[in-house]
């Protein structure tokens, strides 16, 4: 059965950095664009950052920009995302998606394919 695992998620301090990985299983990420959502209490998904399926063309948040990177492998068939300098506000679940085929950035908001079953990041002090 095919699913997506996100890892890397932990509790750091604020301006502390985490890098969270995006694996498949059953399936291959290289036809596909990968989005990454956070969830935080009480607050609606937020679409963060998305990638193409070659890396070509990336988006960001306005509130992440600048201290998140995404990147990918398909040689790994695994995407990641770096953030730094994290602030508690940043707390959340972690998600990635896989983004209907044809759909590239900055449009990858809603047009999910597929959920990860998400990773939770804290950042207290």
């Amino acid at each position: 059965q095919s699913r997506i695992v996100e890892s890397g998620g932990d509790t750091v301090h604020p301006g502390g950095s985490l890098r969270l990985s995006c694996t498949p299983s059953g399936f291959a990420f290289n036809y596909y664009g990968i989005g990454w959502f956070r969830q935080a209490p009480g607050k609606e998904r937020e679409g963060i950052s998305c990638i193409s399926k070659t890396g070509e063309f990336i988006s960001y948040a306005d509130s992440v920009k600048g201290r998140f990177t995404v990147s990918r492998d398909n040689a790994k068939n695994t995407v990641y995302l770096q953030m730094n300098s994290l602030r508690p506000e940043d707390t959340a679940v972690y998600y990635c998606a896989t983004i209907i085929r044809g759909v590239n950035p900055p449009y990858c908001d809603q047009n999910v394919d597929f959920w990860g079953q998400g990773t939770q990041v804290t950042v207290s002090p």
